[in-house]
């Protein structure tokens, strides 16, 4: 398959990478088709992909015209069997091994042969997810950045099996949404939170020890080296449920006791503390 062969990206899940991708998906040209089981998920996906644009028009990143064209390129649907009419799908369901491989087996099922199946997974196994496709070759990860319409890299992992053919294309798609590709091979973490979910990790070690407040933590990042924003504020913007799944993937895969979750991080999931989505996680939040 080539870039021009592909009319319509299917978005599997509706949350807030789901809405991500689908906006600056239909920003690039495509029609997309956001899929969730969830009706009041799609109805609040759409609200928030039409803020999103109302927002890139106030900063003057794209036209009324253009965001108004962009806008009715997305369709939202409850129906899985409305996947198999799209020339690509990636997956944006929660960090959970078990579900993204459940999703994979449907999709290998669902979708004619040369689909590619893309997960936009930021730990899980890319090969697992491949075997569980049934089409090895045509399954890669595509793991966006959040905010996906402001950060610009993706990182787009290969399977054991993964062609080169695949790869490539997924990294012009990048590309032709103006983002940056990274090519990483199949390792728990990939390249990103390999590095991050450590630093992340042990920031919530320091605070739960008392070392410091969160506001210190994050200044002390902040002000002493240089990063645009706190480990603490960032696991907040992540999604500390989130930020669990990928420590709880990269301790059970790598083994490597440095990878295990503060306990901290695991009593604020469980009271739902979650970050920003809840409203509160290390900060308060609107």
């Amino acid at each position: 398959m080539h870039l021009q062969n592909i009319q319509t990206i299917g978005v599997v899940g509706a949350g807030q990478m789901g809405v991500g991708i689908a906006l600056v998906s239909a920003k690039a040209g495509w029609d997309v088709l956001v899929n969730d089981s969830n009706t009041t998920a799609l109805d609040t996906a759409m609200a928030r992909i039409q803020k999103g644009f109302d927002k890139q028009v106030q900063e003057e990143l794209t036209s009324p015209q253009e965001a108004d064209q962009a806008l009715k390129r997305i369709r939202t649907t409850q129906s899985f069997g409305d996947i198999t009419d799209v020339q690509l799908v990636i997956e944006a369901i929660p960090e959970k091994p078990d579900l993204k491989s459940r999703l994979f087996w449907e999709l290998g099922r669902v979708c004619k042969p040369d689909v590619i199946l893309a997960s936009n997974t930021s730990s899980i196994s890319i090969t697992k997810l491949g075997a569980a496709a049934g089409r090895d070759e045509l399954v890669a990860g595509m793991h966006f950045m959040n905010p996906v319409p402001v950060m610009r890299l993706v990182e787009i992992t290969r399977g054991l099996r993964t062609t080169h053919e695949t790869v490539t294309l997924l990294s012009d798609l990048a590309k032709h949404m103006g983002k940056i590709p990274v090519e990483s091979n199949d390792s728990p973490g990939f390249i990103v939170n390999r590095i991050l979910m450590p630093m992340i990790n042990e920031a919530i070690f320091a605070f739960a020890e008392g070392v410091a407040t969160a506001e210190a933590i994050d200044t002390a990042m902040v002000c002493g080296t240089n990063h645009p924003m706190g480990p603490l504020a960032l696991a907040d913007r992540i999604g500390l449920d989130t930020v669990l799944s990928i420590c709880e993937v990269l301790h059970q895969d790598l083994g490597d006791p440095k990878f295990r979750p503060c306990p901290l991080l695991r009593k604020y999931v469980e009271a739902e503390w979650l970050g920003r989505k809840s409203g509160r996680g290390f900060y308060q939040h609107q």
